[in-house]
């Protein structure tokens, strides 16, 4: 049974083709992820067309250093004539298909076409008037909370509870791109679910590495909701291709999370009856005779199982035997004189 709800972040990786998106969203269904993801957002909504220091993008291990906040959102946007047609596109294939709005108006927007629930943004996890106002329409809430203080991943769940919105899921993120392992804290998962599931609240993984081992490792501390950014070839460009797996990676990843879903399975403390059959148990390991006392000598604990168990050995030493028993005889209580 899966238990982990796989997302392909679509994001800027259609390059500006609308027909790419559609083979996007073919591709994430044939690789068995359960969701595609975009973002609805202009650069007006995101930012302003400022060339003030501030709305540069610094950084030498970032991959938009030299940017400006304006026109990188203007390139990476998805149309939002697209979007409607591309919800539809995914419902026709059987696949989920919803977004992350950046303000009031996306919101609308994707009201109007019916997404099934919101995404909020690491950078939008403390806007809580975006978050009231998304929340207020009464769908599931998935918030990245990659830049948030303990405090504010709380004050962005009660926001949400206090519009009647209880189906909430946090995700795990290390915002940067692509996110290095040693910056991770995959162990956070961990708290956060200490912390979060007694309010009812999911917990899962936003992840921008280039490798599918942070996924494993959140799926088997408990996550369950993997997102991560996808594109059919990196070689086609794209704003956010240089952190997103491409269709064989992000294949190998959702193989590689249902089969950790198998191999965590349940608590379950059941006995295998036919390999518990080699355990130990008492064996006559010389021919022994009838009133012959029992000793380290010509009893002992071996494999298999048919005799009695180990834990009586300290109770029948010294004990004698009511009839001749054989070499390789299984020892029994209606064997011993009690």
């Amino acid at each position: 049974m899966q238990r982990t709800y796989i997302i392909a972040e679509m994001s800027a990786n259609h390059c500006g083709d609308k027909e790419l998106a559609k083979k996007i969203i073919k591709s994430a269904k044939e690789i068995g992820a359960n969701a595609v993801k975009i973002q609805t957002y202009t650069a007006d909504t995101l930012t302003i067309n400022c060339k003030n220091p501030e709305f540069l993008i610094k950084g030498k291990d970032n991959l938009w250093q030299g940017e400006y906040l304006f026109e990188l959102y203007k390139k990476a946007y998805t149309p939002w004539e697209w979007q409607g047609e591309l919800k539809q596109y995914a419902d026709n294939i059987g696949i989920d298909f919803f977004s992350t709005p950046f303000d009031f108006s996306a919101v609308d927007f994707l009201e109007s076409i019916n997404v099934p629930m919101y995404k909020i943004a690491s950078f939008e996890a403390i806007d809580y008037p975006l978050i009231k106002y998304a929340a207020s329409k009464g769908k599931p809430m998935i918030i990245s909370v990659g830049i948030s203080s303990l405090d504010e991943i709380q004050e962005a769940i009660n926001t949400c509870k206090s519009e009647g919105n209880n189906n909430i899921t946090i995700l795990k993120c290390t915002s940067s791109y692509p996110a290095k392992l040693e910056d991770m804290n995959l162990i956070t998962i961990k708290d956060m679910i200490e912390k979060f599931s007694p309010q009812g609240v999911k917990v899962g993984l936003s992840d921008h590495s280039m490798n599918i081992e942070p996924v494993i490792t959140a799926v088997a501390l408990g996550a369950a909701v993997i997102e991560k950014h996808f594109t059919i070839d990196r070689s086609l460009g794209g704003a956010d291709s240089g952190f997103s797996l491409n269709y064989e990676e992000f294949k190998q990843m959702v193989t590689a999370v249902r089969n950790t879903e198998k191999l965590l399975g349940t608590a379950d403390y059941t006995v295998n009856k036919e390999n518990r059959r080699f355990a130990r148990s008492l064996y006559a390991v010389k021919d022994i005779k009838c009133g012959e006392k029992f000793t380290p000598e010509n009893i002992r604990s071996i494999r298999p199982s048919d005799g009695l168990p180990p834990k009586e050995y300290y109770n029948i030493l010294g004990k004698t035997a009511k009839c001749d028993l054989k070499f390789g005889t299984p020892l029994k209580l209606e064997y011993i004189n009690c």
